[in-house]
């Protein structure tokens, strides 16, 4: 997906990502540090999921008011295997915009990009991952995790492990 940074770019990463948006414009150097970040975000989560059980694992301090809200709002949505069009359709972003802003204040950086996977019983890859909100990921992800879907990532890491 990305190449793999050393020290150097990383906390040169690390500090540029600390300056005002103003500073930048539309710099390319930017977008590739975010998507660095959004995808070291990714490869640590999904190497979560694959070493502790996901029905255990709590993603925030929130976790229950965010699946609470989600399912009530999004509660047919299936999750297993997202439709793209659920996220960024114009009648699914009218949808999704009310429920992001109520997280405001609740979940930090509620509003930043990140990746998500389209098949939670599959990884990372250009094919199976859609840029999202942090709230976007963490309500589906948090309702992947307690509805069993991420179990999948978990058992296929664990098969090595026992033959």
């Amino acid at each position: 997906f990305l190449p793999p940074q050393g020290p150097g770019e990383a906390a040169a990463a690390a500090h540029a990502l600390t300056l005002p948006a103003e500073a930048y414009g539309n710099d390319p150097n930017v977008e590739l540090m975010w998507a660095m970040r959004a995808y070291q975000h990714a490869e640590v989560y999904f190497n979560l999921i694959s070493s502790v059980d996901p029905k255990f694992l709590k993603l925030t301090k929130a976790d229950e008011q965010i699946y609470g809200d989600f399912r009530k709002t999004f509660g047919d949505l299936k999750i297993d295997v997202l439709d793209p069009e659920e996220l960024k359709s114009e009648p699914a972003k009218e949808k999704w915009r009310p429920f992001c802003m109520r997280f405001e204040g609740v979940v930090e950086d509620f509003n930043y990009g990140t990746l998500l996977r389209l098949d939670c019983s599959k990884g990372y890859t250009e094919e199976n991952t859609i840029f999202a909100t942090r709230i976007q990921f963490f309500a589906i992800e948090i309702a992947r995790n307690r509805e069993g879907c991420n179990s999948a990532v978990y058992n296929s890491a664990k098969e090595p492990a026992r033959a």
